[in-house]
């Protein structure tokens, strides 16, 4: 049995290497944050690689605890990736995944949702269908890690080449107009790893994109500034400045970044200081307005994660 699970992780798991930032071609600001994005990326693959060879999902938790609280997250959301593709190649309803969230996966659940995202970025589209993501709400977020995936590993095309799909066909349901608009935040979000947390470079390459793109680029380096750090208090307010009128976008994946810790327990200094800047609070001021703006019921076509973007965003007009 132990063979097998060793064989499975070497099938199953990517090569560190994919995540240096020499092999992806980053931009790198200083040893610093290139030593910081390399250990976010290498935690990822921990993650996933406990999930490609436990026996159970509660196994893969016990080591998935034992990663520093800064990098949790990241090895949580690897294991979604990888419980999400062991689900996926196996015939029969999807386990794994399910079984993550009703265990301690489910205060990662952010995390969780962004990770079935890599897992479909590396399957063909006719096992989409058994991708697990129950949440209506939150299915969103497989297509921010969709869009991550992307951006990181086709830097060419997703972020210089600021390729868009025609009508994404996931969810079936729709509407699939949405859809480019989160794998927008997902590749905003790795333009920070692209950018090398480098906020100056990050946003010119912000600048080249459409600028009807440029609120959901910004809202996704605003989370993944929050979430991972890498920046200096004085660079995330030169972030702020250069942002100009999607600050407001800025804070809300801020506020989505400081949901994610809290829930999460794993908040960290470099959380506070960058939900101070953005947001003009605390991680757990922040986090606490995400709480308030959840959706109520259906309204109309616009999907319910669309408008409580919206709504945590307008908590910002004007204090940032």
């Amino acid at each position: 049995m132990q063979s097998l699970r060793d064989l499975r992780r070497r099938i199953l798991t990517p090569n560190i290497s994919e995540t240096k930032m020499d092999v992806r071609g980053f931009h790198v600001k200083n040893e610093e944050s290139k030593a910081l994005l390399e250990t976010v990326g290498a935690s990822f693959l921990t993650g996933y690689g406990y999930a490609a060879e436990a026996p159970t999902t509660e196994a893969a938790e016990r080591r998935l605890e034992t990663v520093p609280t800064r990098f949790r997250g990241f090895a949580y959301e690897g294991a979604a990736m990888g419980f999400a593709v062991r689900d996926a190649l196996r015939p029969g309803r999807p386990r794994h995944v399910a079984g993550l969230l009703a265990g301690r996966g489910d205060a990662h659940v952010y995390m969780a949702y962004v990770g079935v995202g890599w897992a479909m970025a590396r399957l063909p589209r006719i096992r989409w269908g058994q991708l697990y993501a129950p949440d209506p709400l939150l299915r969103w977020l497989v297509l921010d890690g969709y869009g991550f995936h992307q951006a990181y590993f086709h830097t060419d095309r997703y972020v210089y080449g600021q390729y868009r799909h025609p009508r994404f066909p996931w969810p079936a349901e729709g509407p699939r107009e949405y859809a480019d608009r989160v794998i927008d935040q997902g590749i905003g979000r790795a333009t920070w790893f692209v950018g090398g947390t480098d906020v100056d470079r990050v946003t010119e390459i912000f600048a080249a994109f459409p600028a009807h793109r440029r609120a959901d680029l910004y809202a996704g380096a605003g989370l993944a500034a929050t979430y991972a750090g890498g920046a200096t208090e004085a660079d995330l307010h030169r972030f702020r400045d250069r942002a100009g009128d999607y600050r407001v976008d800025l804070a809300q994946g801020s506020a989505f970044a400081a949901g994610a810790r809290v829930r999460a327990g794993l908040v960290v200094p470099h959380n506070e200081v960058a939900t101070q800047v953005f947001c003009g609070m605390s991680t757990a001021e922040a986090s606490k307005v995400t709480d308030v703006t959840l959706p109520r019921g259906q309204d109309g076509g616009t999907p319910a994660y669309e408008r409580w973007r919206q709504a945590i965003a307008a908590e910002f007009e004007g204090r940032c």
